[in-house]
């Protein structure tokens, strides 16, 4: 087991150490699997708590969150989800924090050789040729909302919205162009990063669409443990991690 480092350590002793190990549900945006399995085993190795997490499009997880599943915290793509959450009651007051950003990219297969400059009025749609659009549900799926609004502020979404596979989620949207079913796809970069079968064609300029952020919420039923390992996630260190998987500092 990858021992923990000193810093992480020394924040972990730093908070109120609970009698028993706890199990902490964690809800999360797909997006976050890789970054939240490695945070998740360096808190479990230093406290014995048991981390379990629940991946998802945030959508369908706020729904089950509505709906009374069990969760310590939620972590959504976007802020309208949180939005949702908070709106109903159901998260704890004045807990809610920001925990990371990211960037829009476009993607092709690893070993495509697709060329694009990504500005007002490209063609994406000739890049494409007979074939479609990989991106996450542009109706419900954060990802998708922010690559319909980056295409719609291009001038490029009237072009492709007929030609458009609907993902569930962004990691099935990154699926489909990892897999050569789709030749080019709309994804976050900390995905890309995940994903050796594809290689990011271009950025999304940031102006293009709002801010990508993924807000923390603390659920009603959070436990103490579940409040130590939100703060953690958070903490100093924990932002090398969220570095390394392709995340971006908000500030």
């Amino acid at each position: 087991m990858r021992l923990v480092s000193a810093a992480v350590a020394a924040f972990l002793l730093a908070i109120a150490p609970l009698a028993r190990a706890d199990t902490i549900t964690v809800f999360a945006a797909s997006s976050l699997r890789e970054v939240l399995e490695s945070l998740a085993k360096d808190f479990q190795a230093a406290t014995h708590h048991r981390i379990v997490l629940s991946f998802a499009a945030s959508n369908a997880l706020a729904k089950q969150v509505e709906a009374g599943a069990p969760a310590d915290l939620f972590i959504s793509a976007d802020v309208e989800w949180a939005d949702h959450v908070e709106a109903r009651g159901l998260a704890r007051p004045g807990l809610r924090r920001n925990v990371a950003g990211n960037e829009l990219v476009l993607v092709a297969p690893a070993k495509s050789d697709t060329r694009i400059t990504i500005a007002p009025g490209f063609t994406l749609g000739e890049a494409l040729g007979t074939r479609r659009l990989s991106m996450a549900n542009p109706d419900a799926v954060p990802a998708g909302k922010y690559a319909k609004a980056a295409l719609v502020s291009l001038g490029a979404w009237d072009g492709v919205k007929d030609r458009i596979v609907p993902a569930d989620s962004v990691r099935a949207a990154l699926a489909f162009v990892a897999f050569g079913e789709a030749p080019l796809g709309i994804v976050y970069r900390s995905d890309a990063v995940a994903e050796h079968g594809v290689r990011v064609v271009a950025a999304f300029p940031p102006s293009t669409h709002p801010p990508i952020v993924y807000p923390l919420l603390a659920l009603k039923r959070a436990s103490a443990a579940g409040l130590n390992f939100a703060a953690y996630l958070l903490n100093a260190e924990s932002r090398k991690t969220w570095r390394r998987f392709g995340f971006t500092d908000l500030t």
